[in-house]
């Protein structure tokens, strides 16, 4: 099976496409994005850093957490230039028409928006096109929270 398939393939099985509207933003169970990782510090940092509980803002029905209180108010200024690509869910899922989870090491910013993906594999299968993935995905996105 070619690599291309079978990441399709796992990203099938990790979260089908969604026949309903998504939230908006990918929250743990316990309502915590990016799984508590904190956003600024990729623009920062250039590496994620866990957030702490004792920093937190909610954003768009999810709780961010953040390593200290300048980057919580820093997010809170201005969200929407911190906060991922699609939401938080994974950018090569989204350019094929669903989502996926993310892990917070598997990352990278683009023209100076962050983008996640599943693991660093299909990290790797998404830079082998960066802007026609980003493409996709920004064609795919509307029809996923319509639940299109």
């Amino acid at each position: 099976m070619p690599r291309t398939a079978l990441a399709l393939a796992l990203l099938a099985l990790a979260l089908p496409a969604p026949a309903f509207a998504i939230d908006p933003i990918n929250q743990s169970f316990f309502g915590t994005a990016v799984k508590g990782t904190d956003v600024v510090a990729y623009f920062d940092e250039g590496r994620p850093v866990q957030g702490s509980a004792d920093f937190e803002y909610e954003w768009k029905g999810a709780r961010w957490r953040f390593a200290s209180a300048d980057h919580r108010d820093r997010f809170a200024a201005d969200p929407e230039r911190y906060a991922p690509a699609y939401g938080g869910y994974c950018a090569y899922a989204v350019a094929h028409g669903t989502t996926a989870d993310i892990d917070p090491e598997a990352w990278k910013i683009v023209d100076g928006r962050l983008y996640l993906n599943l693991n660093a594999r299909v990290k790797a299968l998404w830079e082998k096109d960066v802007p026609g993935f980003i493409a996709r995905a920004d064609a795919s996105w509307p029809r996923l929270l319509d639940g299109d």
